[in-house]
């Protein structure tokens, strides 16, 4: 196995490309810190992990370990090896976008992660046919019960990873949230830095 390490600035993204078998893990760096993924077919980017059949293959909010993220197919595409947060993670919420700070009263351009998504992608040469909802890695959404939603600050700290194994060939794309209006990265609302690390087999 090799191991590369790769740092992602707080408020960008970073692109890797993984084989079938291969490992990356996501760490939290400096504490609390939403990491909004996305994972692409290699042969096909019209086949990429979706969050919505991925509730409806498991039955579930979000897998656990042992687990996979279904593709728009319904095909396993990155299953959880290890994780060693509290487990919240969530499948509900789109990526944020310019519209997103607009709304939220911030009209002046703002780092966000469709933006970030699109960007790491161009790096490895690809462009993505539509900007799928993300896994939105140790962000914390609370479920009232009257329904209503509540971005909760993540439940995670400093140390806490995530290890997804490729099921396939794929193009894997990691954000870290720009989000510093609401408590989506912490109860500070600062960005932070997430690193990849990558096991990719010989």
């Amino acid at each position: 196995m090799i191991e590369k390490k790769i740092e992602i600035p707080a408020g960008h993204g970073k692109a890797v490309e993984l084989r079938s078998g291969d490992h990356i893990t996501i760490v939290m760096v400096e504490g609390p810190q939403v990491a909004d993924t996305w994972a692409f077919c290699s042969s096909n980017l019209d086949e990429y992990v979706s969050t919505e059949h991925t509730r409806s293959c498991l039955d579930r909010l979000t897998p656990r370990a042992g687990q996979a993220f279904y593709s728009n197919q319904r095909r396993p595409l990155l299953t959880i090896v290890e994780d060693t947060s509290p487990g919240v993670h969530d499948l509900l919420l789109s990526a944020c976008d310019q519209a997103r700070y607009t709304l939220l009263g911030h009209p002046a351009a703002h780092r966000n992660c469709v933006d970030n998504l699109v960007e790491a992608l161009a790096e490895l040469g690809l462009t993505a046919p539509e900007i799928p909802s993300p896994i939105n890695i140790f962000e914390h959404v609370a479920i009232r019960s009257d329904g209503e939603l509540l971005i909760e600050p993540p439940l995670g700290r400093a140390g806490d990873t995530i290890t997804l194994r490729a099921e396939d060939s794929l193009a894997v794309v990691v954000s870290a949230c720009p989000m510093d209006i609401v408590s989506t990265n912490g109860a500070d609302r600062r960005p932070k830095p997430l690193e990849l690390r990558l096991e990719r087999q010989q």
